[in-house]
């Protein structure tokens, strides 16, 4: 059983994928052309916002957010306490502090009250300026939007969206990646749309902000690539990968309906028997990750045993809180507290998840897992 079957979906739309490979190797237009603008125009009438940036991984597109609104020195960035590490990384790379939020219990994504009160304690220290916010969709689910950007509003901050496992999902009729003043997303292999190596997205209806981030990209450009006018970096989107992402888009919402089904079944069995992924009314997920929660730690490895002896993969995501990482450690980000984050991180468990997942296999994973409860 795979955890992501990336090989399924490729046997599946084999032949328009390999057709569109074939193209860029017969073109011999490696960086750039035609079919990176073409998909930058598809993706960002997909998720509804004027101006989409690619670039080489999401990592990246966060970092060039940041750069364009000119955080640095003395800025706090408001981060959750659970979520993958490269969220937090690119502030230090900037210059600024990042500030670790709680989450909901329930959701797993950033805590508005937790928010709203780590930018109080910020402003009353008074060593750092509330700057961002990056607000997460954690395993396919967007943030709670609505009360998060009353918070940027208040207090005079931006709001990024790290639409990195968000893709794809939904508040009502809005697709993640339209709901910060700039949005970020990733299109790494595992992600729901993910291509064959590294890449990333950055969008935003900003004028200016996306003039910046076109040219920090490649080397602070100004005419052309040669003419450097800021200090930048390289971070290119490989036309190979966008040629392949146009073809994934192209079927990305039927996987995405699968999930949800899958994502019923899996909930419908498990319920009662762990506690479920919650998803708000009006929300639409697209389920990066299924991921359940024990009452116990020991529990959950007794099913990562159980499972594995099955052949069945698991994950955690994630093991250490951020504020917990060595390298926050001694630093005012490690002295965050977050017991939400803490009591997640151990008791969490990621089962497998992808479209072509079928129902009896669904059925022989939660076997497994209640064999443990």
């Amino acid at each position: 059983m795979e955890f992501r079957d990336l090989k399924t979906q490729y046997l599946q739309h084999k032949d328009a994928i390999d057709s569109a490979m074939q193209d860029v190797a017969c073109n011999a237009q490696f960086i750039g052309g035609e079919p990176v603008r073409r998909l930058e125009e598809d993706l960002a009438a997909y998720v509804g916002m004027k101006h989409c940036i690619s670039c080489a991984n999401g990592t990246d597109a966060l970092q060039l957010a940041l750069m364009a609104w000119g955080v640095g020195e003395g800025d706090a960035v408001f981060i959750p306490d659970f979520t993958f590490f490269s969220t937090a990384e690119v502030v230090p790379w900037v210059g600024a502090v990042p500030v670790f939020v709680d989450v909901d219990g329930d959701t797993f994504n950033m805590s508005p009250c937790a928010l709203e009160e780590a930018v109080k304690n910020v402003i009353k220290e008074g060593r750092l300026t509330p700057k961002v916010v990056i607000a997460v969709d954690l395993f396919g689910q967007p943030a709670d939007y609505a009360a998060i950007r009353k918070i940027t509003e208040q207090y005079g901050m931006w709001l990024l969206e790290d639409g990195a496992q968000g893709f794809a999902g939904r508040i009502g009729d809005r697709r993640a990646c339209s709901f910060g003043d700039i949005t970020t997303t990733s299109f790494f292999p595992a992600k729901p749309l993910g291509c064959y190596g590294d890449g990333g997205a950055v969008f935003t209806d900003h004028d200016e902000w996306a003039e910046l981030i076109r040219s920090y990209k490649v080397h602070g450009k100004g005419e052309d690539k040669y003419d450097n006018v800021r200090i930048g970096m390289n971070s290119r989107l490989d036309t190979l990968q966008a040629a392949i992402l146009i073809e994934k888009l192209k079927f990305l919402d039927e996987e995405i309906k699968h999930c949800n089904e899958g994502a019923e079944i899996y909930t419908s069995l498990l319920r009662g028997i762990v506690k479920t992924p919650m998803v708000l009314p009006g929300y639409y997920s697209s389920w990066a990750q299924y991921t359940v929660q024990f009452e116990r730690k020991e529990q959950r490895e007794q099913a990562i045993l159980k499972l594995k002896d099955a052949g069945i993969p698991s994950m955690i995501y994630y093991r250490k809180p951020l504020h917990g990482q060595k390298a926050f450690a001694g630093l005012l980000s490690g002295k965050a507290v977050c017991p939400v984050t803490e009591e997640i991180c151990d008791t969490c468990l990621s089962l497998p998840m992808h479209p072509y997942l079928k129902g009896k296999e669904i059925e022989m994973v939660c076997d497994r897992v209640k064999e443990n409860i």
